[in-house]
Protein backbone atom coordinates (compact mmCIF):
# COMPACT_ATOMS: atom_id res chain seq x y z
CA UNK A 1 0.00 0.00 0.00
CA UNK A 2 1.48 3.34 -1.04
CA UNK A 3 2.30 6.36 1.05
CA UNK A 4 -0.36 9.01 1.60
CA UNK A 5 -0.04 12.01 -0.70
CA UNK A 6 0.86 15.17 1.22
CA UNK A 7 1.27 18.85 0.47
CA UNK A 8 3.24 21.69 2.10
CA UNK A 9 1.14 24.23 3.99
CA UNK A 10 3.72 26.73 5.22
CA UNK A 11 7.37 27.67 4.88
CA UNK A 12 8.09 28.18 8.59
CA UNK A 13 6.61 25.61 10.94
CA UNK A 14 5.97 26.01 14.66
CA UNK A 15 7.89 23.90 17.12
CA UNK A 16 6.11 21.40 19.34
CA UNK A 17 7.35 20.40 22.76
CA UNK A 18 5.01 17.54 23.77
CA UNK A 19 2.52 14.92 22.59
CA UNK A 20 -0.78 14.47 24.42
CA UNK A 21 -2.47 11.07 24.08
CA UNK A 22 -6.16 11.78 24.62
CA UNK A 23 -8.64 8.98 25.27
CA UNK A 24 -12.11 8.19 26.65
CA UNK A 25 -11.09 6.90 30.06
CA UNK A 26 -12.54 4.19 32.27
CA UNK A 27 -12.83 3.00 35.86
CA UNK A 28 -10.02 0.99 37.43
CA UNK A 29 -11.87 -0.44 40.45
CA UNK A 30 -15.51 -1.31 41.24
CA UNK A 31 -16.20 1.78 43.37
CA UNK A 32 -15.27 4.01 40.42
CA UNK A 33 -17.81 2.49 37.99
CA UNK A 34 -20.87 4.55 38.95
CA UNK A 35 -19.01 7.90 39.33
CA UNK A 36 -17.37 7.26 35.96
CA UNK A 37 -20.69 6.54 34.24
CA UNK A 38 -22.31 9.56 35.89
CA UNK A 39 -19.48 11.63 34.46
CA UNK A 40 -20.00 10.16 30.98
CA UNK A 41 -23.76 10.72 31.06
CA UNK A 42 -23.84 14.12 32.76
CA UNK A 43 -26.32 16.41 30.99
CA UNK A 44 -27.80 13.57 28.95
CA UNK A 45 -31.31 12.24 29.25
CA UNK A 46 -30.33 8.63 29.94
CA UNK A 47 -32.47 6.68 32.43
CA UNK A 48 -30.59 5.48 35.52
CA UNK A 49 -31.83 1.96 34.77
CA UNK A 50 -29.88 2.06 31.52
CA UNK A 51 -26.78 3.35 33.33
CA UNK A 52 -26.97 0.52 35.85
CA UNK A 53 -27.26 -2.00 33.02
CA UNK A 54 -24.05 -0.63 31.48
CA UNK A 55 -22.40 -0.74 34.91
CA UNK A 56 -22.90 -4.51 34.88
CA UNK A 57 -20.68 -4.70 31.81
CA UNK A 58 -17.83 -3.24 33.88
CA UNK A 59 -18.59 -5.42 36.90
CA UNK A 60 -18.38 -8.43 34.59
CA UNK A 61 -14.65 -7.63 34.36
CA UNK A 62 -14.19 -6.89 38.04
CA UNK A 63 -15.06 -3.20 37.76
CA UNK A 64 -11.89 -2.42 35.80
CA UNK A 65 -11.96 -1.14 32.25
CA UNK A 66 -8.97 -2.27 30.17
CA UNK A 67 -8.75 1.02 28.28
CA UNK A 68 -6.42 2.80 30.73
CA UNK A 69 -3.91 -0.06 30.70
CA UNK A 70 -4.08 -0.03 26.91
CA UNK A 71 -3.27 3.69 26.87
CA UNK A 72 -0.30 3.03 29.17
CA UNK A 73 0.91 0.28 26.83
CA UNK A 74 0.52 2.57 23.82
CA UNK A 75 2.61 5.27 25.50
CA UNK A 76 5.33 2.78 26.50
CA UNK A 77 5.54 1.64 22.87
CA UNK A 78 5.63 5.24 21.60
CA UNK A 79 8.27 6.64 23.96
CA UNK A 80 11.32 5.12 22.20
CA UNK A 81 10.01 6.37 18.84
CA UNK A 82 9.54 10.05 19.68
CA UNK A 83 11.84 12.81 20.91
CA UNK A 84 8.91 14.53 22.65
CA UNK A 85 7.63 13.99 26.19
CA UNK A 86 4.31 12.12 26.11
CA UNK A 87 1.40 13.06 28.37
CA UNK A 88 -1.89 11.25 28.80
CA UNK A 89 -5.36 12.60 29.54
CA UNK A 90 -8.93 11.32 29.40
CA UNK A 91 -12.29 12.84 28.70
CA UNK A 92 -14.23 11.02 31.41
CA UNK A 93 -11.93 9.64 34.09
CA UNK A 94 -8.54 10.07 35.68
CA UNK A 95 -6.17 11.31 34.48
CA UNK A 96 -8.66 13.94 33.31
CA UNK A 97 -7.53 16.17 30.47
CA UNK A 98 -7.74 19.34 32.57
CA UNK A 99 -5.45 17.84 35.21
CA UNK A 100 -3.02 16.72 32.52
CA UNK A 101 -2.96 20.15 30.87
CA UNK A 102 -2.27 21.72 34.27
CA UNK A 103 0.71 19.42 34.69
CA UNK A 104 1.89 20.24 31.17
CA UNK A 105 1.59 23.95 31.96
CA UNK A 106 3.65 23.50 35.13
CA UNK A 107 6.25 21.57 33.12
CA UNK A 108 6.62 24.48 30.72
CA UNK A 109 4.88 22.91 27.71
CA UNK A 110 3.75 25.65 25.34
CA UNK A 111 2.67 23.88 22.17
CA UNK A 112 1.51 20.25 22.04
CA UNK A 113 0.29 17.83 19.43
CA UNK A 114 -2.69 15.65 20.33
CA UNK A 115 -3.26 12.04 19.33
CA UNK A 116 -6.87 10.97 19.92
CA UNK A 117 -7.58 7.25 20.27
CA UNK A 118 -10.29 7.28 17.61
CA UNK A 119 -9.46 6.91 13.93
CA UNK A 120 -12.67 8.46 12.62
CA UNK A 121 -14.58 11.72 12.54
CA UNK A 122 -17.84 12.44 14.33
CA UNK A 123 -18.95 14.78 17.08
CA UNK A 124 -18.12 12.30 19.85
CA UNK A 125 -14.91 11.03 18.23
CA UNK A 126 -13.47 14.39 17.18
CA UNK A 127 -15.22 17.67 18.02
CA UNK A 128 -16.05 16.69 21.59
CA UNK A 129 -12.37 16.04 22.31
CA UNK A 130 -11.45 19.42 20.84
CA UNK A 131 -14.10 21.08 23.00
CA UNK A 132 -12.77 19.26 26.08
CA UNK A 133 -9.28 20.61 25.39
CA UNK A 134 -10.53 24.15 24.92
CA UNK A 135 -12.58 24.06 28.14
CA UNK A 136 -9.52 22.83 30.00
CA UNK A 137 -7.35 25.58 28.51
CA UNK A 138 -9.90 28.25 29.49
CA UNK A 139 -10.05 26.85 33.04
CA UNK A 140 -6.25 27.00 33.31
CA UNK A 141 -6.02 30.47 31.84
CA UNK A 142 -2.94 32.25 30.45
CA UNK A 143 -0.01 29.94 29.94
CA UNK A 144 -2.10 26.88 29.07
CA UNK A 145 -0.48 24.96 26.18
CA UNK A 146 -1.75 25.42 22.67
CA UNK A 147 -2.95 22.04 21.40
CA UNK A 148 -3.24 20.80 17.83
CA UNK A 149 -5.04 17.55 17.10
CA UNK A 150 -3.36 15.20 14.64
CA UNK A 151 -5.42 14.20 11.65
CA UNK A 152 -7.82 11.28 11.30
CA UNK A 153 -6.03 8.09 10.32
CA UNK A 154 -8.78 5.67 9.27
CA UNK A 155 -7.18 5.11 5.85
CA UNK A 156 -3.52 5.29 6.86
CA UNK A 157 -1.54 2.14 5.96
CA UNK A 158 -0.35 1.95 9.57
CA UNK A 159 -3.97 1.41 10.65
CA UNK A 160 -5.28 -0.50 7.65
CA UNK A 161 -2.48 -3.04 7.27
CA UNK A 162 -2.46 -4.36 10.88
CA UNK A 163 -6.24 -4.73 10.65
CA UNK A 164 -5.87 -6.64 7.39
CA UNK A 165 -3.22 -8.91 8.91
CA UNK A 166 -5.47 -9.60 11.92
CA UNK A 167 -8.36 -10.41 9.61
CA UNK A 168 -6.22 -12.82 7.59
CA UNK A 169 -5.17 -14.56 10.82
CA UNK A 170 -8.77 -14.88 12.02
CA UNK A 171 -9.92 -16.27 8.67
CA UNK A 172 -7.37 -19.06 8.89
CA UNK A 173 -9.55 -20.49 11.67
CA UNK A 174 -12.65 -20.42 9.48
CA UNK A 175 -11.78 -20.37 5.76
CA UNK A 176 -14.66 -19.11 3.66
CA UNK A 177 -16.69 -17.86 6.65
CA UNK A 178 -18.67 -14.61 6.19
CA UNK A 179 -16.88 -11.44 7.35
CA UNK A 180 -18.53 -8.71 9.42
CA UNK A 181 -16.73 -5.42 10.02
CA UNK A 182 -18.04 -3.67 13.10
CA UNK A 183 -17.86 -0.21 14.70
CA UNK A 184 -19.63 1.72 17.44
CA UNK A 185 -23.04 2.90 16.31
CA UNK A 186 -23.90 6.59 16.65
CA UNK A 187 -27.19 8.48 16.25
CA UNK A 188 -28.17 9.03 12.63
CA UNK A 189 -28.30 12.82 13.12
CA UNK A 190 -24.71 12.70 14.41
CA UNK A 191 -23.64 10.70 11.37
CA UNK A 192 -25.13 13.42 9.15
CA UNK A 193 -22.77 16.05 10.58
CA UNK A 194 -19.59 14.07 9.92
CA UNK A 195 -17.93 11.59 7.57
CA UNK A 196 -18.05 8.77 10.14
CA UNK A 197 -20.03 6.23 8.09
CA UNK A 198 -18.23 7.17 4.87
CA UNK A 199 -14.83 6.72 6.52
CA UNK A 200 -15.83 3.36 7.98
CA UNK A 201 -16.92 2.18 4.56
CA UNK A 202 -13.55 3.25 3.16
CA UNK A 203 -11.65 1.45 5.92
CA UNK A 204 -13.72 -1.71 5.45
CA UNK A 205 -12.97 -1.66 1.73
CA UNK A 206 -9.23 -1.16 2.28
CA UNK A 207 -8.95 -3.81 5.01
CA UNK A 208 -10.97 -6.29 2.98
CA UNK A 209 -8.73 -5.75 -0.05
CA UNK A 210 -5.63 -6.17 2.10
CA UNK A 211 -6.97 -9.42 3.52
CA UNK A 212 -8.15 -10.81 0.19
CA UNK A 213 -11.83 -10.62 1.14
CA UNK A 214 -14.25 -9.98 -1.71
CA UNK A 215 -17.54 -10.09 0.22
CA UNK A 216 -18.20 -8.55 3.62
CA UNK A 217 -20.75 -6.55 5.57
CA UNK A 218 -20.31 -3.40 7.69
CA UNK A 219 -22.42 -3.55 10.85
CA UNK A 220 -22.69 -1.56 14.08
CA UNK A 221 -22.66 -2.32 17.79
CA UNK A 222 -22.94 -0.85 21.30
CA UNK A 223 -25.81 1.59 20.70
CA UNK A 224 -26.98 3.26 23.89
CA UNK A 225 -29.73 5.72 22.94
CA UNK A 226 -33.50 5.51 23.50
CA UNK A 227 -35.28 3.00 21.24
CA UNK A 228 -37.19 5.72 19.38
CA UNK A 229 -33.98 7.48 18.33
CA UNK A 230 -32.53 6.15 15.05
CA UNK A 231 -28.93 4.98 15.21
CA UNK A 232 -26.71 3.58 12.47
CA UNK A 233 -27.66 0.02 11.54
CA UNK A 234 -27.64 -2.94 11.02
CA UNK A 235 -26.91 -4.00 14.58
CA UNK A 236 -24.36 -6.78 14.88
CA UNK A 237 -26.64 -9.09 16.86
CA UNK A 238 -29.30 -8.93 14.16
CA UNK A 239 -26.63 -9.40 11.50
CA UNK A 240 -25.35 -12.52 13.28
CA UNK A 241 -28.85 -13.99 13.33
CA UNK A 242 -29.21 -13.29 9.61
CA UNK A 243 -25.78 -14.80 8.94
CA UNK A 244 -26.76 -18.00 10.73
CA UNK A 245 -30.16 -18.10 9.00
CA UNK A 246 -28.30 -17.97 5.67
CA UNK A 247 -26.57 -21.23 6.61
CA UNK A 248 -23.20 -20.06 7.97
CA UNK A 249 -21.62 -22.30 10.60
CA UNK A 250 -18.91 -19.75 11.46
CA UNK A 251 -18.41 -15.99 11.16
CA UNK A 252 -15.38 -13.71 11.34
CA UNK A 253 -15.82 -10.34 13.06
CA UNK A 254 -13.29 -7.54 12.52
CA UNK A 255 -13.72 -4.56 14.92
CA UNK A 256 -12.24 -1.87 12.65
CA UNK A 257 -14.04 0.86 14.60
CA UNK A 258 -11.70 0.44 17.59
CA UNK A 259 -7.94 0.63 18.11
CA UNK A 260 -7.72 -1.65 21.17
CA UNK A 261 -9.55 -4.44 22.97
CA UNK A 262 -11.44 -2.23 25.41
CA UNK A 263 -14.85 -2.87 26.96
CA UNK A 264 -16.96 -2.58 23.81
CA UNK A 265 -14.80 -5.25 22.20
CA UNK A 266 -14.44 -7.59 25.17
CA UNK A 267 -18.05 -7.39 26.38
CA UNK A 268 -20.16 -6.51 23.34
CA UNK A 269 -18.29 -8.79 20.95
CA UNK A 270 -16.40 -11.50 22.83
CA UNK A 271 -19.07 -11.99 25.49
CA UNK A 272 -22.47 -10.80 24.23
CA UNK A 273 -22.07 -11.59 20.53
CA UNK A 274 -20.13 -14.74 21.45
CA UNK A 275 -23.00 -15.93 23.65
CA UNK A 276 -25.50 -15.30 20.86
CA UNK A 277 -23.39 -17.25 18.39
CA UNK A 278 -23.12 -20.15 20.85
CA UNK A 279 -26.91 -20.14 21.22
CA UNK A 280 -27.27 -20.09 17.43
CA UNK A 281 -24.80 -22.95 16.97
CA UNK A 282 -22.34 -20.77 15.04
CA UNK A 283 -18.64 -20.20 15.78
CA UNK A 284 -17.48 -16.60 16.17
CA UNK A 285 -13.86 -15.77 15.33
CA UNK A 286 -12.89 -12.23 16.29
CA UNK A 287 -9.96 -10.47 14.63
CA UNK A 288 -7.57 -8.57 16.88
CA UNK A 289 -7.47 -4.78 17.06
CA UNK A 290 -4.29 -2.88 16.14
CA UNK A 291 -3.27 -2.31 19.79
CA UNK A 292 0.47 -1.65 19.90
CA UNK A 293 1.27 -3.16 16.51
CA UNK A 294 4.66 -1.85 15.30
CA UNK A 295 3.00 -0.51 12.15
CA UNK A 296 0.46 1.41 14.21
CA UNK A 297 3.15 2.88 16.46
CA UNK A 298 5.16 3.88 13.38
CA UNK A 299 2.00 5.50 11.97
CA UNK A 300 1.69 7.74 15.04
CA UNK A 301 5.34 8.76 14.66
CA UNK A 302 4.65 9.60 11.00
CA UNK A 303 1.60 11.70 11.92
CA UNK A 304 3.76 13.70 14.32
CA UNK A 305 6.55 14.17 11.78
CA UNK A 306 4.22 15.20 8.93
CA UNK A 307 2.76 17.94 11.14
CA UNK A 308 6.20 19.06 12.23
CA UNK A 309 7.27 19.27 8.60
CA UNK A 310 4.22 21.31 7.61
CA UNK A 311 2.74 18.49 5.59
CA UNK A 312 -1.00 18.10 5.68
CA UNK A 313 -3.69 15.99 4.04
CA UNK A 314 -6.31 17.48 1.76
CA UNK A 315 -8.96 16.75 4.41
CA UNK A 316 -7.44 17.50 7.83
CA UNK A 317 -9.38 18.13 10.99
CA UNK A 318 -10.13 21.85 10.89
CA UNK A 319 -11.93 24.40 13.02
CA UNK A 320 -15.66 23.75 12.85
CA UNK A 321 -15.35 20.10 11.84
CA UNK A 322 -17.80 17.46 13.14
CA UNK A 323 -20.33 19.90 14.65
CA UNK A 324 -22.71 18.73 17.34
CA UNK A 325 -26.02 17.53 15.94
CA UNK A 326 -28.90 19.56 17.32
CA UNK A 327 -32.20 17.88 18.03
CA UNK A 328 -35.35 20.02 18.23
CA UNK A 329 -35.94 20.84 21.90
CA UNK A 330 -32.87 19.01 23.11
CA UNK A 331 -29.08 18.95 23.33
CA UNK A 332 -26.65 17.12 21.12
CA UNK A 333 -27.22 13.38 20.95
CA UNK A 334 -24.81 11.11 22.81
CA UNK A 335 -22.59 8.61 21.10
CA UNK A 336 -19.23 7.00 21.64
CA UNK A 337 -17.23 5.53 18.76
Amino acid sequence: MGKTELSHTAEIQPEYDALLVLSFGGPEQPEEVIPFLENVLRGRNVPRQRMMAVAEHYYHFGGRSPINDQCRALIRALEPQLDLPIYWGNRNWHPLVEDTLRRMTADGVRRALVFVTSAYSSYSACRQYLDDIERARVAIGPGAPECEKLRHYHSHPGFVEPNAAALRAARLKAPGAPVLFTAHSIPVEMARTSRYAEQLEETARLVAAGAGVSEYRLVYQSRSGPPAQPWLEPDILQALKETRAAGAEAVVVSPIGFISDHLEVLYDLDYEAGQLCADLGMKLHRAATVGTSPQFIEMIRELVEERRAGLELADPCREGCCPAPIRPGGPASPGRP
